[in-house]
């Protein structure tokens, strides 16, 4: 499944001379990641409320080209690889209106209870949740 997230350029997202600062596009990327759960799933507030989280433990972000203000963004994410203890997901920003593209990021996360404790074996529903994204 391929999930499409938009979002648009703002002044707060760049620098002083009108293009994203590169460490913007991890919360981008954040963004559309939450968008792909709540969207696919009962959400992410569902995991957080039965006491899963998703920390990051690895991003590799390639910048291709630079997005700037009022820019309208296409970031796309699809499910890569799963395994019992983590998953990646494959992210990539294209802008709208020209059809380059920006950034892409391959992002890596397990999951862990609120107190920080790694669950060894991914939870149930995330599991199942990842595995239906990844098959259509």
């Amino acid at each position: 499944m391929k999930h499409h997230f938009e979002i648009k350029v703002y002044y707060a997202d760049t620098d002083c001379y009108g293009v994203v600062w590169h460490g913007t596009y991890v919360r981008f990327f954040e963004q559309a990641r939450t968008a792909f759960v709540d969207d696919v799933s009962n959400g992410m507030k569902y995991f957080e409320d039965n006491n899963i989280t998703t920390p990051i433990v690895n991003i590799n972000i390639k910048y291709k080209n630079y997005a700037k203000i009022h820019d309208v963004l296409d970031i796309e994410t699809t499910v890569e690889k799963i395994t019992p203890l983590r998953a990646t997901m494959l992210q990539k920003i294209t802008n709208k209106k020209t059809g380059e593209d920006v950034a892409e990021a391959l992002v890596d996360f397990v999951c862990t209870d609120r107190n920080g404790k790694l669950y060894r074996k991914m939870p149930q529903e995330m599991l199942e949740m990842l595995q239906k994204a990844q098959e259509e």
